[in-house]
């Protein structure tokens, strides 16, 4: 039976919020250097809160689960919810902080560097998923990452394939995974580096990508889509292989941020009914938005401003509001 939720497209995601202090600069400091920086933000982050934003903007009904810390950092992450509309899920943790990234962005070609300290959100536990078990029941989709322990993520996974939710899986950043995590998933959604670490199958392009991909539909998943930054996306199982060219929506201003917005976008395409290569070229489209703005979170574009791409580009629109 499909529930209220499940047809209004309910996603799901169990990740992790960081405050992201965002630095530019022309290049890196060497160890033991002091370098001056051209700007500063701060803004809201971590994967699986980008996720939640992205998809929210783009149409989902979204329920976000985490840990945060009783401090300032925690107030910045539900304001985001709140002003996003998403159901916040969030224990806080007395004691603990909430999590916090440093983001080098080269002021030039808008590349990054992140280093990550999960704070609060690193103690996530299966029993959080437990916790919520009802809601992942009543969603179409389901997301995770890696940021937050393998354990939680897997027993998400593990959840929603019970009530037969849709299951997708951004194994960012790169970790050792076992390979009974991989039949749990409907979706996988790594990037170059991570299908790398993933099958042993360095990604320089679409016919490797394809190589790789075929090494985690033998582990178990359903449908591989590689992301490849300023390339596009490759979506492939075992009955088609499609490759998604980008689209080029403006000067590049910052990546970070880019392959969370696909993943968000992605999820919130499936859970309004569309197929999977829709789905893609929903997500590369509101990727390729999101690298022409300054943040994670907030470079996410809203559904009408990925539609107008899709549009122009001669696509239908992937979703309607």
């Amino acid at each position: 039976m499909t529930t209220q939720s499940q047809s209004q497209g309910r996603v799901v995601i169990l990740g992790i919020y960081v405050t992201d202090l965002t630095f530019r600069a022309e290049r890196m400091p060497l160890i033991g250097e002091t370098i001056a920086g051209s700007a500063f933000a701060m803004g809201p982050g971590g994967k699986g809160s980008n996720q939640a934003v992205a998809a929210a903007r783009a149409g989902a009904d979204v329920v976000f689960c985490t840990r945060v810390g009783n401090d300032a950092f925690g107030q910045i992450a539900r304001a985001t919810w709140d002003a996003e509309c998403i159901t916040s899920r969030a224990t806080v943790v007395d004691g603990a902080s909430t999590g916090a990234a440093h983001i080098f962005v080269d002021e030039t070609t808008g590349m990054n560097a992140i280093i990550v300290a999960s704070g609060a959100a690193g103690t996530l536990s299966a029993a959080d998923v437990d916790a919520i078990e009802a809601d992942i029941a009543g969603a179409r989709v389901f997301v995770t990452q890696l940021e937050q322990p393998i354990p939680a993520a897997k027993r998400g996974l593990e959840v929603a394939r019970k009530h037969r939710v849709t299951t997708v899986f951004n194994p960012a950043p790169a970790l050792p995974l076992d390979d009974d995590i991989f039949p749990l998933c409907d979706y996988i959604t790594p990037n170059e580096t991570e299908t790398a670490a993933l099958t042993g199958v360095a990604v320089n392009n679409v016919d490797d990508a394809r190589r790789a991909a075929d090494v985690l539909l033998k582990k178990g998943v359903g449908t591989a889509i590689v992301t490849l930054g300023e390339a596009g996306a490759l979506l492939h199982s075992a009955h088609q292989s499609v490759f998604v060219p980008a689209f080029r929506c403006g000067r590049v201003v910052e990546t970070a941020g880019a392959g969370d917005g696909f993943t968000g976008g992605f999820a919130a395409a499936l859970a309004r009914g569309e197929d999977p290569v829709a789905a893609t070229r929903f997500g590369c489209a509101l990727a390729g938005i999101s690298v022409t703005r300054a943040g994670t979170a907030p470079s996410m574009p809203t559904l009408a401003e990925i539609n107008q791409v899709l549009s122009q580009s001669g696509f239908a629109h992937a979703l309607s509001a």
